[in-house]
């Protein structure tokens, strides 16, 4: 079994940069790399702690993938409630857009969704699938 991520979900922002730091800040990724001058990126990595991460960059118009800024939906598992509990009390501190608030799923664990400063939709649980 291989620890590192097969699966990568992909983004783009309009201001990549911006949304490196609230996903560091907000989120508790880390910043594993990060390339691109000035405002531009052109190509970032972020990690979870205990796995899995995302890549992302600004939006282009000259590569292979043309997708717009904002648009994606991304479930992050959360090791422990009370990880969970500190994150979702971030995120509301920050007037983050909490679609649906903090509750107990009935297939399991807890989580709550949120969303990016440019509109991507970020679900947030313990539960680690079957």
């Amino acid at each position: 079994m291989t620890t590192n991520p097969l699966i990568w979900p992909t983004l783009r922002y309009n201001d990549a940069r911006a949304a490196i730091l609230w996903l560091v800040d907000m989120l508790g990724f880390e910043e594993t790399a990060v390339y691109g001058e000035g405002d531009r990126v052109d190509h970032a990595q972020l990690n979870r702690p205990g796995g899995g991460g995302v890549m992302l960059g600004s939006v282009r118009d000259d590569g292979p993938i043309s997708v717009p800024a904002g648009v994606g939906s991304i479930y992050l598992v959360i090791d422990t409630d009370d990880e969970l509990s500190r994150i979702y009390d971030r995120v509301r501190a920050a007037d983050t857009v909490v679609p649906r608030e903090l509750r107990t799923e009935d297939y399991g664990g807890s989580g709550f969704v949120c969303r990016d400063p440019e509109g991507v939709y970020w679900s947030l649980g313990t539960y680690r699938g079957e």
